[in-house]
């Protein structure tokens, strides 16, 4: 188990720093996932910061406890986005079939950050 918590840790970590760099080098990736009522370009610019902290986070043992429950957060945040972006006629990420599937991916994604969690 602590093999394969610590290559979750790793992959985690590359995928969250990675998406947080994204946000800043493509803003505009991101800004159809970004409610028109939002200021679009800062709310992208804090959660990127968001997401590479706490991807970073997941690189050292002193942080990856908080680390992990950011990323728990941070997808639950990102929830109802998805729920809203699968209903729209044109979703942000491509088609319908994608933006439905990305749902229980989210949920995925919080219990594999619920799994480095409870066993860091």
């Amino acid at each position: 188990m602590e093999t394969f918590v610590l290559i979750l840790r790793i992959l985690f970590g590359i995928l969250f720093c990675f998406a947080g760099i994204m946000h800043v080098i493509k803003p505009k990736l991101f800004k159809n996932f970004i409610p028109n009522f939002l200021p679009k370009l800062t709310i992208n610019y804090i959660f990127g910061a968001l997401e590479f902290i706490v991807g970073f986070g997941l690189f050292f043992t002193e942080t990856v406890k908080n680390a992990a429950a950011g990323i728990f957060i941070l997808m639950l945040l990102f929830l109802p986005i998805h729920i809203w972006d699968a209903t729209k006629i044109r979703p942000a990420i491509g088609s319908k079939k994608i933006a439905f599937i990305r749902i229980p991916l989210q949920f995925l994604l919080m219990y594999c950050a619920y799994i480095i969690y409870i066993n860091s």
